[in-house]
């Protein structure tokens, strides 16, 4: 995945949080009203108030109790049932880890970082932001300040104006 689409994604998928709307549960199929539990933030059957384990948007994307999408890391049990393949996503509490390849991402709370390769995200709760890939560095301030490194080359920005530029 390249670095750009790696970023899109992230932007979706950071927060994992569960959109409220009509889905298909993906182990019964049946149509469903997906809301947040107001305790947990986990997806839950508006109706019945029970948890949605999996279930499946109009894009046909598998949706795990989190929020985040997870095509491709399913398995099919004995029972005919689908669950989410542990050596791919674990869910600790409000921690979720996703290892695919050399994709990772860990979501912990507010914070999660991605790395595919050289290319690694990490964005703070507090709205840090930084960016790595091979020898280009950019790190975002929650103020909005920014910092590049490219090779030799640096440059900071404050308040939307270049303070300070090396090349």
């Amino acid at each position: 995945m390249s670095a750009v689409s790696l970023l899109a994604l992230a932007s979706c998928n950071s927060g994992s949080k569960v959109e409220p709307g009509t889905y298909v549960d993906l182990n019964t199929g049946e149509s469903i009203t997906v809301i947040a539990d107001p305790e947990t933030g986990y997806a839950i059957n508006s109706e019945t108030r029970k948890p949605v384990y999996l279930y499946v948007n109009s894009q046909k994307d598998t949706i795990f109790t989190t929020g985040i999408v997870v095509n491709d890391k399913l398995i099919a049990t004995e029972a005919g049932y689908y669950e989410v393949d542990d050596t791919k996503v674990k869910v600790d509490d409000d921690e979720i880890k996703i290892k695919y390849d050399d994709y990772k991402k860990k979501v912990d709370g507010d914070d999660y970082k991605i790395k595919d390769g050289d290319y690694k995200l990490k964005v703070d709760g507090d709205g840090d932001i930084k960016i790595k890939d091979g020898d280009y560095k950019k790190k975002i301030d929650a103020d909005g300040d920014v910092k590049i490194k490219d090779g030799d080359s640096k440059t900071k920005i404050e308040d939307g104006v270049v303070t300070k530029q090396k090349n």
